[in-house]
């Protein structure tokens, strides 16, 4: 029998669903947990005991990695682990051919033999507090945006200015909830970080590209570095005095193992999601921005993984690079995927149609500013997303095609910045800053494959960008890439090439893909950023109002603040999914997977000898449970991309795993987390502990170690 349903029911099931879903996922500020949740889930521990700023917690055991992962550490040694992926260029710029350390690992035997990393660091956060009052004193809401960025701006210089802290320590002040909220975070970097150990990457990134995203996992996706400190344990850089860093926490290591319905949250430093933006948003992403950066990268990885297959020199060059381009390609087509599977739009217009109504009701008596504001801002953001669609879809068309996926188009338009600045002040500085980032960008830089790459995204460019937004009479050729200064000069010797400034500017203006990738920029610059920027201040306004209005009105959703690269707790259960009708995954995976998917001598799905000989042996010392190997488990943890590297921990507090992924399906959660689908992936500690001891033999690195049960 059919029943006839009404449209009210329909928004009204809809409702629940998206109220649901936001009450499974949240990235909280660690200063504001709900306890009792956390408590009736299975937690057995304070929020004390996982964030205060007075005395010693897990906080203090948890670091931004390099600014863009997370670590943790895990010995009072300043033992750091994080995920093989977050270490890989590290793990790459100390690789040769002849000391490969990408197919065949690498365990330092002793401190002194542990690797020295410029640039890397890992950042502490000491303190956290709400400091909305002061950043937003002044400001009116008549103000222009110019006018409340100017004003708030100058309030964070003064709250900076004045925050009692250390020497050593930074502040840094970030705005949640659109906008509606600021908080202060008090910080302390250490910038001695070395390489300790990583197992090859056939154990690390066990499944390459083909996996990546994907359930059932089987990867050992981490690395092993430490943190050096000066004789007083405080900040430094790298110094062959510094000594091991002893830190106010580290996290004991769980070897008893998880089973389904265990509780377990993730501490880490998610960078970016947009939970609250409405539907019209959504489709713009899955109907026009997305489809066109997937087909883009689609082109540039099909070229570099031709030549990455011929040769292994180019492997070795492009490995760190073509894993950077995979993953957002592969996650913007789960994405969509699972928008669409989720009904997310569908949700997103059935919550602003209850929020419509929430407003209605109570401005039909209600005489005030909001009621003036409120009822329009859905109507509002949806012409606004109309308008500014096609100035969205050429800058990610740009970017995409002429800076992310072509270094050549990449080092012109960076020496275009050079022309442009030869006789303005600060030249000589950016000079020289350009000269230090382009010598490390051509250490790996192959010009043939390069070439390939650009000419296909250029001819992608002059197809599929609007005509508007183009320059007139530009193509770029095979011998305007062979003639340039780029290749003939800067790729062979960019020191040299650097020292004669008054020949390489010379050289610079007569280079005709200089002159035409420069082209390029300007018709951007003029057509798209001005009037991109201008509709996205408005939307930017509008949707600090719209965060401001569901706060009031939707007093029935839990809202956790969007990421924004700050530190975050994240909480559920070890769980299975269902991703498809009559599909059903449990949520662990073991060695035996790994042998299942063995293909010897495969780019991907290789297996080292000796980790093939212990499993044959059964030799698992204290790390197997149930007979097997664990290698992988899953969670209802609502993670995104910064999480990487973040821990798993426990209803104790200790170390069960490591964050390293989302199921593909459950990649749209950065828009709308859904707990049916929404699973993140971690490697187990156990299979992290089996190869440092059994595999590598790097018994030392244990020895540090708590171990508990």
């Amino acid at each position: 029998m059919m029943t006839t349903y009404s449209k009210l029911s329909i928004v009204a099931l809809f409702l629940s669903v998206f109220t649901f879903a936001q009450q499974g996922g949240g990235m909280w500020i660690p200063t504001e947990l709900n306890e009792q949740e956390m408590k009736e889930m299975g937690m057995n521990i304070s929020a004390k005991d996982i964030f205060d700023p007075s005395q010693p917690s897990i906080k203090d055991a948890i670091a931004h990695f390099g600014g863009g992962c997370t670590s943790e550490v895990i010995s009072p040694k300043g033992l750091l682990l994080t995920n093989h992926h977050c270490g890989f260029g590290q793990i790459q710029s100390h690789s040769t051919v002849e000391n490969n350390y990408l197919e065949d690992g690498f365990w330092a035997e002793s401190f002194e033999k542990e690797l020295p990393n410029p640039g890397l660091d890992a950042t502490f956060i000491v303190d956290i507090r709400e400091v909305t009052d002061k950043v937003l004193q002044g400001v009116s809401s008549t103000d222009s945006e110019v006018a409340r960025n100017g004003r708030i701006k100058d309030n964070i210089d003064i709250i900076t200015a004045n925050t009692v802290k250390e020497s050593y320590q930074d502040v840094m002040i970030k705005p949640f909830y659109k906008g509606n909220k600021y908080y202060l975070f008090i910080t302390e970097t250490y910038k001695d970080v070395r390489l300790v150990g990583t197992p090859p990457s056939s154990i690390g990134k066990f499944g390459s590209d083909t996996d990546n995203w994907m359930w059932p996992r089987h990867t050992g996706d981490f690395a092993v570095f430490r943190i050096y400190a000066d004789k007083n344990n405080k900040p430094a850089e790298y110094s062959k005095d510094n000594v091991p860093y002893t830190p106010k926490h580290y996290l004991p290591v769980n070897v008893g193992g998880i089973n389904e319905g265990d509780f377990t949250f993730v501490f880490g430093f998610p960078g970016m999601t947009d939970e609250y933006l409405p539907a019209s948003s959504i489709e713009q992403i899955t109907t026009k921005l997305n489809p066109a950066k997937i087909e883009i990268r689609e082109n540039a990885l099909k070229i570099i993984d031709g030549y990455m297959k011929s040769d292994p020199q180019i492997k070795i060059q492009y490995a760190s690079k073509y894993a950077r381009v995979a993953n957002y390609y592969k996650k913007w087509i789960g994405e969509n995927q699972g928008l669409a599977k989720s009904n997310a739009i569908a949700k997103k217009k059935a919550y602003e149609a209850d929020f419509n109504e929430r407003v209605r009701k109570a401005c039909m008596t209600e005489k005030s500013k909001r009621c003036v504001e409120y009822p329009s801002l859905v109507s509002d953001l949806d012409k606004l997303n109309g308008m500014i669609e096609p100035y969205n879809f050429a800058s990610d068309y740009f970017d995409e095609t002429i800076y992310r996926n072509s270094e050549t188009f990449r080092v012109a338009l960076l020496l275009n910045n050079v022309l442009a600045l030869e006789k303005k002040e600060g030249f000589d500085a950016y000079y020289n800053r350009i000269e230090g980032y382009l010598d490390g960008l051509f250490k790996d830089y192959n010009a043939m494959v390069d070439k390939e790459v650009s000419l296909a995204l250029w001819d992608m460019y002059k197809e599929n960008m609007p005509k508007e937004f183009q320059p007139k009479d530009v193509n770029i050729t095979a011998d305007d890439i062979k003639n340039s200064v780029i290749v003939k000069s800067l790729a062979k010797d960019t020191k040299k090439t650097f020292s004669n400034k008054a020949s390489f500017l010379k050289a610079l203006k007569s280079d005709a893909l200089v002159a035409k990738i420069g082209k390029v920029k300007d018709s951007y610059e003029n057509n798209v950023t001005k009037n991109q920027s201008q509709l996205q201040a408005q939307i930017n306004n509008k949707m600090r109002t719209y965060m401001k209005a569901q706060l009031e009105f939707m007093d029935d959703t839990k809202f956790f603040p969007d990421a924004n690269s700050t530190l975050r707790v994240t909480y559920g259960k070890v769980n299975g999914y269902e991703p498809s009708d009559a599909v059903y995954y449990a949520p662990t995976s073991t060695l035996k997977g790994v042998m299942e998917k063995y293909v010897p001598g495969d780019y991907e799905f290789d297996a080292p000898a000796k980790l093939i000989e212990l499993y044959n042996n059964k030799d698992y010392g204290d790390y197997a449970q149930d007979g097997e190997i664990p290698v992988n488990f899953l969670a209802t943890n609502h993670t995104t991309g910064g999480n990487s590297g973040s821990p798993a921990l426990d209803a104790d507090g200790n170390l069960i795993g490591l964050n390293f992924d989302r199921v593909w399906e459950g990649t749209m959660s950065d828009y709308n987390y859904d707990p049916e689908i929404c699973r993140n992936i971690m490697v187990d500690a156990r299979y992290i502990l089996f190869i440092i001891d059994k595999y590598a033999n790097a018994q030392r690195l244990i020895d540090e170690m708590t171990l508990v049960k």
